[in-house]
């Protein structure tokens, strides 16, 4: 169902509030440069620290310029089952193709909570939904086990992987099927995740490299695998700089020095440090950015 270069939005702020001007301005510039999907408010997007109004209104601002020429998988993740249900009613009311969920994070429910959270949330919403696993930031890890008993649920249809495991990938298939939707969440591992069965990335370094992104899944998808290895070659030093320290720092530093936005952060998360700066800056010259 979705498959492709797909960017992790970063949240672009100016005074403490959202931008929205550069936000629309930011969306409608992925999709020309060729990002297939779009995930606003996820962990890119600062998700944690957005009020719900906020958070709504940058779900509604993304859905406005992709107008169908990009998917929109809205973050709606919660601790709270009921949050989980509120924020996934209104990605349905506001015209996403679906929903992507963070297992819940510092709870540790047992993977029957992680079943039942999930179940919860696909029977209350009619929409897509995409489990997000990601045990370094959640500390819970769902096993291929739950997946399959979940997967047979008709709303939810695929994951975000951001284990790094690359045997995940072939497990996941072979306990499931070919078409339940395999999405990388590490951008180093994203050829390798489609050579064992994955169909894309959610990538955080396509918010500022989306073309060289989109032009890796376009290579891998057409069987020019050559061309997809040279590009990963070139974007493993930017793989490398936008998590030298906590998502999205580096990121909203880099798409600063490229004019794209402010890198405002919202505490806990503060301005990076000089040293990982100059690592940014290296990155991006090697890519052949603006910088």
């Amino acid at each position: 169902m979705f498959k492709g270069s797909i960017t992790a939005l970063l949240t672009p702020f100016k005074g403490g509030k959202v931008d929205e001007k550069a936000y629309q301005s930011f969306v409608d510039w992925q999709i020309k440069e060729g990002t297939h999907g779009l995930v606003p408010c996820g962990t890119t997007g600062e998700s944690p620290t957005l009020s719900h109004d906020e958070h709504h209104r940058v779900v509604e601002l993304c859905i406005e310029v992709a107008k169908g020429r990009a998917f929109v998988i809205a973050g709606a993740g919660s601790n709270s089952t009921d949050e989980a249900i509120s924020l996934t009613q209104h990605a349905k009311t506001a015209g996403a193709d679906a929903a992507l969920h963070v297992t819940p994070y510092y709870n540790k429910p047992t993977q029957e909570g992680l079943y039942r959270h999930y179940m919860a949330i696909a029977d209350a919403v009619d929409l897509p939904i995409v489990i997000y696993n990601i045990p370094a930031r959640s500390i819970v890890n769902m096993t291929t086990e739950t997946m399959a008993r979940l997967a047979k649920h008709p709303n939810i249809v695929g994951v975000k992987d951001a284990t790094a495991d690359l045997v995940r990938p072939v497990k996941t298939r072979l306990a499931i099927d070919a078409d339940f939707c395999q999405l990388s969440g590490e951008d180093a591992t994203a050829i390798p995740f489609l050579a064992q069965g994955g169909h894309g990335c959610i990538s955080v370094t396509s918010n500022v490299a989306p073309r060289l992104c989109a032009d890796l899944q376009n290579a891998w998808a057409a069987g020019n695998y050559d061309a997809a290895y040279k590009i990963n070659d070139l974007l493993m030093p930017l793989h490398d700089a936008m998590f030298i320290e906590s998502s999205p720092g580096p990121v909203k530093y880099a798409a600063g020095l490229m004019g794209l936005c402010s890198d405002e952060l919202r505490l806990p998360l503060c301005e990076i440090a000089e040293t990982s700066k100059a690592a940014v800056r290296a990155a991006l010259k090697h890519v052949g950015l603006k910088h």
